[in-house]
């Protein structure tokens, strides 16, 4: 019996760490060949409905092949709006995919803070969450605490968003040339690769 008392935990952490996902993201700029790689930890035990959308618009593919619609040098960047599939600049930022989330308001926005995007106050002042649209910090952002859910973590490739934030940018913020969403995926569903010796960032080694 002490001996099924002790597997138990064993198990349930098992069971949990089975579950943990990383999220994986890999941007191309328009003129360049490689791609820059990003993953990011996302935190269900913060914000676990913004989590569980998030990773059922990763299995859907909703992400792959959007573009970056602002960037702050070495401040942020923000992407999913599924306008940016087409070339109305006009229409970036204001999309989403039809319906929005409730908020889940409990982490700070550190540096590599991921958090949901949403409309401000005056006509949202439940704060409800974009339903896709999101950004990354690039230093901490105290402003923003207690107004956004944020609901994972820049672990790796935070060197390729500062290069990525950059990037000429028109008078909206938007990036010239665009930064494309190569691919982005949950780390247990890869895309399947034809080409295997796939450059990755920097692009230019």
């Amino acid at each position: 019996m002490k001996k099924l008392l002790l597997l138990l935990p064993l198990l349930l952490i098992g069971f949990r760490a089975a579950r943990a996902q990383d999220a994986v993201f890999e941007f191309r700029l328009d003129h360049q060949k490689g791609v820059g790689r990003i993953v990011i930890a996302l935190d269900a035990d913060a914000a676990p409905g913004t989590v569980a959308n998030f990773e059922k618009l990763l299995r859907h593919k909703f992400y792959t092949g959007l573009k970056v619609h602002r960037v702050i040098p070495h401040t942020f960047l923000q992407m999913g709006d599924p306008n940016t599939r087409r070339g109305d600049l006009s229409r970036y930022g204001i999309g989403g995919p039809g319906y929005t989330l409730p908020p889940e308001i409990h982490l700070k926005n550190v540096a590599g803070a991921v958090a949901m995007a949403r409309l401000g106050d005056d006509i949202n002042p439940g704060r409800l969450s974009n339903g896709s649209q999101f950004y990354i910090c690039l230093k901490p952002m105290p402003d923003l605490d207690g107004k956004y859910t944020v609901f994972g973590h820049v672990t790796q490739g935070m060197d390729v968003l500062d290069t990525l934030s950059t990037q000429p940018e028109d008078t909206n913020d938007n990036p010239v040339p665009p930064i494309k969403i190569d691919a982005a995926y949950l780390s247990d569903h890869p895309p399947l690769r034809l080409n295997l010796k796939l450059k990755v960032w920097p692009f230019d080694r």
